[in-house]
């Protein structure tokens, strides 16, 4: 996959789609509620975020659903079997020492289709790094709403009647926070992040763990935390329940 260069000078543009984008970005907006409607069904509170709440899709586009809180994986997991969809594989993911660790159920062996929920609260700036790059509820999903949001390359896309407009983000910091309704300070630290990837590359994740078929995400957080301190130490200092 060709890596998103941020951009730093940054231009105003104005994007017309055209059919073929509304027929795709439609059709993944069918996918992600098929996705979320059993979630919420089962009182979990999903949401959709990036491209598909921006509307700014591409046909490589990823399905993130989120559930921002902490649930038993259970009911994640049998709400999904009840509307047919089986996961592909689980992992649990923590990016850096000092992150939430994530359990994500993967629907597809491309990662494409994934539902993620936090194994410890989430901290003010993650969070809010979900709304940053636009997010939606299943309600707002299937009325059709679009939102605001900041893309990998650093790039405010902003959805019109006929596509969206995009603008820069570096040095509008805080037009860019009013605009998506997040902190200054989220948008801050995103600049930082993704501006220091892109000059040093991907780093990777600081554990990223499949589970075994038959283990369930809280077995395998146990197993994880007996063998890395870090990651036991993250679940703790976060009020995780599960150890």
């Amino acid at each position: 996959m060709v890596r998103e260069k941020v951009e730093r000078r940054g231009e105003y543009r104005y994007v017309v789609y055209d059919d073929e984008h509304w027929r795709l970005l439609g059709q993944l907006r069918e996918e992600a509620a098929r996705i979320m409607k059993p979630l919420r069904e089962a009182g979990l509170a999903p949401i959709i975020h990036g491209s598909i709440a921006r509307g700014d899709v591409h046909p490589g586009s990823d399905i993130d659903v989120l559930i921002p809180s902490i649930v038993p994986s259970y009911l994640v997991e049998l709400a999904l079997e009840r509307a047919g969809l089986r996961p592909a594989y689980k992992l649990v993911v923590q990016a850096t020492p000092q992150s939430t660790p994530k359990a994500y159920i993967v629907l597809d062996v491309e990662e494409k289709r994934v539902v993620s929920f936090p194994l410890a609260k989430l901290s003010k700036t993650e969070y809010e790094f979900y709304y940053f790059g636009g997010a939606l509820s299943y309600e707002e999903l299937v009325d059709g709403k679009r939102v605001p949001g900041v893309d990998k390359r650093l790039v405010l896309i902003e959805p019109t009647s006929e596509g969206h407009r995009e603008s820069p983000v570096m040095g509008r910091e805080a037009e860019v926070a009013r605009i998506v309704g997040v902190s200054v300070e989220t948008v801050l630290e995103r600049v930082r992040v993704l501006t220091r990837r892109d000059e040093l590359g991907r780093t990777g994740v600081f554990v990223k763990v499949e589970l075994e078929p038959w283990e369930s995400v809280e077995e395998a957080v146990l197993r994880i935390a007996r063998e890395n301190p870090l990651f036991r130490r993250a679940l703790r200092v976060k009020g995780s329940p599960l150890i």
